[in-house]
């Protein structure tokens, strides 16, 4: 067994030092953990937010907006336990339980907030369900799927006539009640009303019986390859996950009312409700609901929020600080304001590509003349989230960390990589309602099969952090015997061919070569080719500029790397965007492999079609 620790000047001041044992087995496996014991978490989400509104309860909790010119609605500790617990004595009036969950289809909000808070302090989970299935999608078949595994009693909308397709899709499978946040909805109940029911006795007392082991709420997977499934969070799922961060992230324990979030990703995923929103619940910190997004015509907003509100950790994923950067490039007052008073940036959910990480910190180094700190972690809506932590500074870009205090990671030789496996009190007791798929989701020793596979930043020193080596089901051979490393090259390749490409889906299973789909950046594409904002996609990815570029990005790659695997020879550009229906795409954004390459196979015999004009080969 080594134990080793690692130190750093400049994240003394926000990190604790890692301290990582690491055991090798005489299977080959590794057994990861920290040397320092896991802390003794809070029995409940709902102890946070009773001990805060005591501490301070006219500091502010949460806030919205309803436009980027519209001021900011709040509401402190105080009133907002009070709504919980008016709001948590109508649940346990309409009978709400496990087997009858509260189910919320719309996007972050305070009132959305309010009311899963109210399920989980009496005992009932609530199910946060992205608005995409009930606003993108066409035939609403996941979201019957989901209504129809839940059961719920009562099922939330911020306003009934978006969502009344999808409610009325929906209305022959449940017997809940609907409830909106327009009060001038006549067929729904109005949440204000519900945020006034009188608080009982009922309410105490359903709270002092909540235990670590009760459920706090249902987070599905994406579904991309089947019907999603229900994971199970506990409460000591939650507690843990950010007990463990803040013994990882020192400073929070000393940032009281200075912790500010301005947060856009969403509750219906583990990353923005379990890590971002409990991370200010947990700390007493204030969340401010970005009502933006990374996307055309939604980042102004998140942009705009930006400037009314600067946060102490700016949290995104990459195609998110992709945009940013070019908003502060733009913009030398919002760039001096974020660079001076952002304490870390943080990124999560897919690796940012290296050339982000680069332009980022050139940009910090030009403006304040320091390096803004940049970290990740790893794990997923299994682990609630977080399994590994990167609370170090580390020398580029990808690297998820190491083992957070509590958590164990069991690394399996699997061919020429290492699967990763994960236990802990982080860890999920299974799917609802779905044995089967719960007993295949775990190792004999209780580890959870996560499917990744990483790298050591050095095996010698497990101290530095390992680095995400893809999923070890997208993985292929060439006809060679080479392995092809899916998601290191389709970062690699994003880099490569930036700005112009969004995203990139890697293929080649059983050829001679690799070659890529691209996700065009439409927006980025059109300023190339000198094109108006509005000119057709097709007359975008026809471009000869855009097209001539791809090919110089296609040999940038080839030139970077020294074996067949870790380029592609040929590129499509993509004129349709991914869709949710299909389960090609999460609303943050995150591209699936396996259901792009399903249900584009059309694409793929087109790039295997040496007579087609429609791929484009990587230049010279």
């Amino acid at each position: 067994m080594t134990i080793a620790a690692i130190s750093g000047a400049d994240s003394q001041h926000l990190f604790a030092t890692p301290a990582i044992a690491s055991d090798r087995r005489a299977d080959g496996s590794i057994i990861l953990k920290s040397t320092t014991p896991l802390g003794a978490s809070a029995r409940c989400i709902g102890d946070w937010l009773e001990d805060w509104a005591r501490q301070a309860p006219d500091r502010v909790f949460l806030a919205d907006r309803a436009g980027a010119d519209a001021p900011w609605s709040t509401v402190t500790y105080k009133d907002a336990l009070k709504q919980v617990r008016s709001a948590a004595a109508w649940i346990l009036a309409q009978g709400l339980s496990a087997e009858r969950p509260l189910v919320i289809l719309s996007d972050n909000s305070v009132e959305h907030a309010l009311f899963a808070l109210a399920a989980q302090h009496v005992g009932v989970p609530s199910a946060a369900i992205s608005p995409a299935y009930s606003l993108m999608s066409r035939d609403f078949d996941k979201l019957k799927s989901m209504i129809t595994l839940l059961g719920p009693g009562a099922i939330y909308v911020s306003s009934a006539k978006p969502f009344a397709a999808a409610l009325a899709a929906i209305a022959p499978l449940h017997s809940a009640s609907i409830v909106s946040g327009d009060a001038g909805d006549s067929h729904a109940i109005p949440f204000r009303t519900i945020a006034a029911t009188p608080e009982t006795s009922d309410v105490a007392k359903a709270f002092s019986a909540i235990t670590p082991d009760t459920i706090a709420k249902f987070l599905f997977t994406s579904g991309s390859t089947g019907t999603p499934k229900a994971v199970i969070n506990t409460q000591r799922m939650l507690t843990s996950s950010q007990q463990a961060k803040a013994q990882t992230w020192t400073f929070l324990e000393d940032s009281g009312e200075d912790l500010v979030i301005l947060d856009w990703l969403p509750w219906s995923h583990t990353f923005g409700a379990n890590h971002n929103f409990n991370l200010v619940l947990r700390n007493g910190g204030t969340l401010y609901v970005d009502g933006g997004k990374p996307a055309p015509g939604l980042f102004a907003t998140s942009l705009a929020n930006l400037r009314s509100v600067m946060p102490t950790v700016y949290f995104n994923v990459p195609r998110g600080f992709d945009m940013l950067i070019a908003a502060l490039r733009s913009d030398e007052e919002l760039r001096k304001k974020f660079f001076s008073e952002v304490k870390f940036a943080f990124y999560a959910g897919a690796a940012l590509p290296q050339n982000l990480w680069d332009a980022l910190e050139g940009l910090s180094i030009e403006t304040v003349g320091r390096a803004l700190p940049m970290v990740s972690a790893w794990g997923s809506t299994e682990t609630s989230p977080l399994a590994t932590d990167c609370h170090f500074q580390a020398k580029r870009s990808g690297n998820i960390g190491v083992p957070i205090p509590g958590t164990e990671l069991k690394l399996v030789p699997s061919g020429d990589k290492l699967e990763v496996r994960v236990r802990g009190p982080n860890v999920t007791p299974g799917y609802w309602k779905a044995p089967e798929l719960t007993a295949q989701a775990f190792d004999s020793e209780g580890f959870y099969l996560i499917g990744d596979a990483v790298t050591f930043a050095d095996p010698a020193h497990p101290e530095l952090g390992l680095f995400f080596d893809g999923r070890v089901a997208e993985d292929f051979k060439l006809n060679s015997g080479t392995w092809v490393s899916v998601g290191t090259l389709r970062v690699a390749g994003i880099a490569a061919l930036a700005p112009l490409a969004q995203d990139i889906v890697v293929t080649g299973h059983g050829g001679d070569e690799v070659r890529f789909l691209v996700f065009p950046n439409i927006a980025a594409c059109r300023a190339y080719a000198g094109l108006s904002d509005h000119a057709d996609v097709k007359d975008v990815i026809g471009h000869d500029k855009v097209r001539g570029a791809i090919a110089q990005g296609l040999a940038k790659l080839k030139a970077q790397s020294g074996h067949s695997s870790g380029h592609a020879t040929r590129a499509l550009l993509l004129a349709e965007i991914a869709s949710v229906d299909g389960g090609e795409i999460t609303d943050k954004g995150y591209i699936n492999q396996r259901a792009v390459l399903t249900r584009r196979a059309s694409a793929v015999t087109t790039l295997d079609d040496d007579t087609s004009a429609e791929w484009i080969g990587c230049a010279g």
